[in-house]
C-alpha cells in the first residue's frame, strides 16, 4: 500500500520554519512524525531573576511590578504544542494538555 503524501514543499517549507522558530524560542521537541508531518514540542518552566525585578520595581517607582507579574504568570507554565500541516497545506499550531 503507497502513503499518500499530500503536503507540497512550500508547505513544508511554511512547516520548517515555524518549527525553527519554536525551537529558537526555547521549545524542545519530544515526539515527530514524518509521515504525518507534525512534531510535539515542550518548553519548560523559566527562572526569574527576582532581585532584578525587585530593583527594577523600586527604581520605576512600581510601575515595573505589571512586568514582573506577566512575568511570573507566564515563566510558571510548562508549554506543549502541536505543530503540524493539515491536508490542505496550511501550518498550525495548537495546544497540548499535559499531566
Amino acid at each position: 500500500m503507497e502513503s499518500y503524501q499530500f503536503t507540497s514543499i512550500s508547505s513544508f517549507d511554511k512547516f520548517q520554519q515555524a518549527l525553527s522558530s519554536k525551537i529558537r524560542n526555547g521549545f524542545v521537541i519530544i515526539e515527530q512524525n514524518d509521515k504525518l508531518p507534525y512534531v510535539v514540542l515542550s518548553r519548560k518552566k523559566k527562572q526569574i531573576d527576582y532581585t532584578f525585578h525587585i530593583l527594577m520595581t523600586l527604581s520605576t517607582l512600581g510601575f515595573w511590578s505589571v512586568v514582573w507579574f506577566y512575568e511570573i504568570i507566564t515563566a510558571h507554565q510548562k508549554k506543549d504544542i502541536l505543530v503540524a500541516v493539515d491536508e490542505d497545506g496550511n501550518v498550525f499550531e495548537e495546544k497540548c494538555f499535559s499531566k
